[in-house]
């Protein structure tokens, strides 16, 4: 199953690791510097560049590796998203 994260991102389920709401979380000065190091070596992407992300979701890749991925969706419609078979 996987999670439609904004634009054509997809996610599958099984590696998410969590969803954050940008606002609430990078309030912290850790929360920060991680997000600046994942941009930093390459792990993060956008969902959707076009708009300001309400959220990121940290999963694992398929090589499983950390991903940072932003989208412009806010956590509560990501959480009651339907997940769908690839």
């Amino acid at each position: 199953m996987y999670l439609h994260t904004g634009n054509k991102k997809n996610v599958r389920e099984s590696s998410i690791i969590g969803i954050f709401d940008i606002e609430s979380s990078t309030v912290s000065e850790v929360t920060k510097k991680y997000l600046s190091e994942a941009e930093r070596r390459g792990e993060a992407e956008y969902a959707d560049i076009g708009e300001l992300p309400k959220s990121f979701i940290v999963y694992f890749d398929k090589n499983q590796e950390y991903r940072v991925c932003f989208s412009p969706i806010s956590t509560s419609a990501l959480e009651h998203r339907q997940s769908f078979e690839g």
